[in-house]
């Protein structure tokens, strides 16, 4: 019987971390709060941050407002991509895969709100200079852009280590 290797969990494992916690987060949320209320969890960090319960038909962070449809079938492909994808990396590759479950488990989140009520629960509320209008989003958009950004920052790396080794190999 072939063992898997531990690097082949990290999607999974990851994507399922997230997924609970995004899941959890909107479930209290939807549950303690009416659409629009607002709650301060921590009275000295009010004035930047605060949940609220707000509904979204759109992507990420209230944008594209109505397209609820296409974004059904745009998670389903970017699932799709990130399982296929992930499953022919090379092993040594773990960050990669850890970028990958976070925008898997983002996507997946969304995905089960926008199928089963139509619109996305969003209840991180930030009023943080420069982003005082910055809109409210929740576990699963933060978990996809901080997994694409992760994937961005490592092809950058990894394109300028290509770089740097084709510079050292021709003597510059």
């Amino acid at each position: 019987m072939k063992r898997s290797r531990p690097e082949y969990w990290i999607v999974p494992v990851a994507a399922a971390l997230v997924l609970i916690t995004d899941q959890v987060t909107k479930y209290l949320v939807a549950t303690k709060l009416e659409v629009g209320q607002p709650l301060d969890l921590i009275p000295w960090l009010a004035p930047i941050f605060s949940i609220t319960h707000v509904t979204n038909t759109g992507v990420a962070f209230g944008l594209l407002q109505g397209l609820g449809n296409v974004f059904v079938i745009a998670h389903v492909i970017a699932a799709v991509a990130i399982i296929v994808y992930s499953s022919r990396l090379p092993p040594e590759r773990r960050f990669l895969r850890l970028a990958l479950g976070l925008a898997l488990g983002g996507a997946i989140g969304n995905l089960i709100d926008r199928v089963r009520q139509g619109y996305v629960v969003d209840f991180i509320d930030t009023n943080l200079w420069p982003f005082t209008d910055f809109p409210v989003f929740n576990v699963a958009d933060a978990s996809i852009s901080v997994g694409v950004a992760l994937m961005i920052g490592l092809l950058l790396w990894e394109d300028r280590q290509e770089r740097l080794k084709q510079q050292a190999a021709e003597g510059g």
